[in-house]
């Protein structure tokens, strides 16, 4: 009789911190009516192209993706993706918190693709496995995904040159956070609600207001209001256009035909900031430019 007996070393800076945790899978095939806009997730994305070939953009910058890449997005990176007609995009994606992927030796930490011509195999059972788990929600489901998530990255650490690191929470948010003033500051011409802002930064509206709050002090509909009244006060010094024409331009809800109106959305602003109307009603560049200095 032989018998042989194999012992588990635990080495700390080997093993995949269990606080990575999957969020969805969800299953995508490119049809003529598809269009995707440019958004960001607090958490890691990894598309499996199964079928297909298309383009990711990244920050405005493409990359050809096909058959057997794996692409790799990580937390706050904006990003979409195109299909070529001929040839439908098709994938499979994970959504995984608290992850961050990257390959060794590269300095760009926001993306990364790697092909997987000798291994899809291996890959798509596991991804299957997970996706039938995920359909049928047997008892115990959720833990099934998770451990096959463990096992996936596991395996494309040794497959290729990836490594594997924790996101810090407070750098998620702090991401969020510019992303979404960078909105505000480059479309506070258009109708901007706290629905879209939380859309595109891919989190409930209730969490993009604390965050940026927390953030700047302010809430992001008073930072939007803000914004506008400092473009005001400049359209009003250096132009004739009247105050309606200028709420008009700047979407001001409801709009501003008067400085009485204008009081009628203040309470989106910080308590501080004065009454905007004289006492005959009228609009005047002085009586906007209190605002302004109300608001520093």
């Amino acid at each position: 009789m032989s018998c042989n007996r194999y012992t588990l070393i635990q080495e700390k800076d080997r093993i995949i911190h269990s606080d990575a945790r999957l969020l969805y899978l969800s299953t995508a095939k490119y049809g003529g009516d598809w269009h995707s806009l440019p958004h960001t997730h607090d958490f890691t994305e990894l598309f499996f192209v199964i079928g297909g070939s298309g383009q990711f953009s990244i920050e405005n910058e493409l990359y050809p993706v096909h058959v057997g890449d794996l692409f790799v997005i990580n937390p706050n990176v904006e990003h979409t993706e195109t299909s070529l007609n001929a040839q439908p995009l098709e994938y499979i994606v994970l959504g995984v918190e608290n992850l961050q992927l990257s390959l060794q030796n590269e300095d760009d930490d926001r993306f990364c693709v790697v092909h997987f011509q000798n291994h899809m195999e291996d890959i798509l059972f596991y991804l299957h496995t997970m996706q039938r788990e995920i359909e049928a929600k047997p008892v115990g489901y959720e833990m099934v995904c998770q451990d096959f998530l463990d096992i996936l990255v596991i395996q494309l650490m040794r497959q290729t040159k990836f490594s594997a690191a924790l996101v810090p929470l407070n750098r998620r948010s702090s991401h969020i956070c510019a992303l979404v003033r960078r909105y505000i500051d480059n479309h506070y011409k258009e109708e901007i609600t706290l629905e879209h802002l939380a859309q595109i930064a891919h989190v409930s509206k209730y969490h993009v207001v604390h965050i940026f709050s927390k953030e700047y002090g302010i809430s992001p509909i008073s930072y939007l209001a803000m914004r506008r009244i400092e473009e005001s006060r400049q359209l009003l010094i250096t132009t004739d256009f009247s105050l309606s024409y200028i709420a008009h331009t700047l979407a001001f809800l409801p709009a501003v035909t008067s400085l009485r109106h204008f009081a009628s959305w203040r309470a989106y602003l910080p308590q501080n900031t004065a009454a905007l109307t004289n006492s005959s009603g009228q609009s005047s560049a002085k009586n906007l430019l209190c605002a302004d200095s109300c608001l520093h």
